[in-house]
């Protein structure tokens, strides 16, 4: 019943906020972001805990100012990505404006293939909306396998609607069918800034330790690719603002599990800039840093490895062994960034 309660509303939420005038739906956001930081429910208490890491500073009274700022953030986040179906392909165009671009249309011409990493930050699906209308670029992405399914093929439609190829991932398959996209040339983007899984690699971020996905580096050492580290961030235009940062690149040297957790700390210290400089775009309310776990919920040390572990393993030609890399790496839906 709960199941079909939340798709009834996110349903509901697609078909009537696009129809709103945009200050409605603005103020519309702005409201239901007041009244959820007001309740002070775990989402927000999570939320004011990680901004205390990201400026250990902060007094109590700035949190409490950032954490409100950060939901009015998060719901801007929502209430653009249901009218993003609406917008027509120029207002996709003009509603984001990057520095660095030309990271990823060199990229893009060298034929190489591109990984674009992002946080939880702004709105990435707008980004990729972007992608697709100012560079004219489809690109490949992955889905958490949501429940109720109907409510899968919900953001599946959404995200298929903006140009994403979009794939699930449970079941390991995804990891093969990157690596073939990006053999191909393509582009891929995923958010990347949180996994507490054991294959998660061990990252220092904000002076302790967290786990991030190993996906993005294992992609970019099997394939070739270039990889990108974006991060978004809104001011008080209705354009958002980002940068795309200089391609992380693979080490000479070292082990695959040693390249892997070079590349991903580079990543790590990349959304790092971006989220120091605007945390309250960052839409983490979840636990992120290990020391933050309950120990009896906290996955097992992973120990470096940047073998395959949790789940399922699909072996895809040279790619099976990296299979978990689609599960460990994944493009939000409703569950990301507001459940434990």
């Amino acid at each position: 019943m709960k199941e079909k309660l939340t798709d009834g509303l996110y349903g509901l939420a697609w078909s009537s906020v696009k129809k709103l005038p945009e200050p409605v739906a603005v103020r519309l956001g702005r409201t239901v972001a007041d009244l959820a930081w007001r309740r002070r429910g775990t989402g927000v208490r999570r939320l004011e805990a990680n901004y205390a890491r990201v400026v250990p500073d902060a007094s109590p009274e700035q949190l409490r100012d950032l954490s409100r700022a950060g939901m009015r953030s998060y719901m801007r986040y929502w209430m653009e990505s249901f009218r993003l179906p609406a917008w027509s392909k120029q207002r996709m165009r003009d509603g984001f404006e990057p520095t660095g671009v030309n990271h990823l249309t060199e990229a893009l011409a060298s034929g190489r293939g591109v990984i674009a990493a992002l946080p939880h930050l702004g709105n990435w699906d707008l980004a990729g909306a972007w992608v697709t209308a100012k560079l004219d670029t489809p690109f490949t992405t992955v889905q958490e396998r949501l429940k109720p399914e109907s409510l899968y093929d919900r953001f599946v439609a959404y995200r298929g609607s903006l140009g994403m190829e979009v794939l699930p991932h449970t079941g390991g398959a995804a990891f093969g069918t990157l690596a073939r996209r990006l053999r191909a040339g393509g582009l891929v983007c995923l958010v990347a800034d949180r996994d507490l899984s054991a294959s998660g690699v061990e990252v220092s971020f904000f002076g302790d330790t967290a786990r991030m996905p190993a996906g993005p580096a294992l992609l970019a050492q099997q394939t070739g690719a270039v990889l990108l580290p974006v991060t978004l961030f809104y001011d008080d235009s209705p354009v958002m603002k980002g940068r795309i940062h200089p391609p992380v690149d693979v080490p000479e040297s070292g082990t695959r599990a040693e390249k892997t957790s070079v590349m991903t700390q580079a990543l790590a210290d990349a959304f790092a800039s971006g989220i120091g400089e605007h945390p309250e775009d960052w839409h983490m309310l979840q636990r992120l840093w290990l020391a933050d776990l309950d120990p009896a919920k906290a996955p097992a040390h992973a120990g470096g490895d940047a073998g395959p572990s949790r789940g399922h393993h699909a072996r895809v030609g040279d790619d099976a062994d990296d299979a978990r890399a689609g599960e460990d790496t994944r493009t939000a839906g409703p569950g990301e960034g507001t459940t434990a």
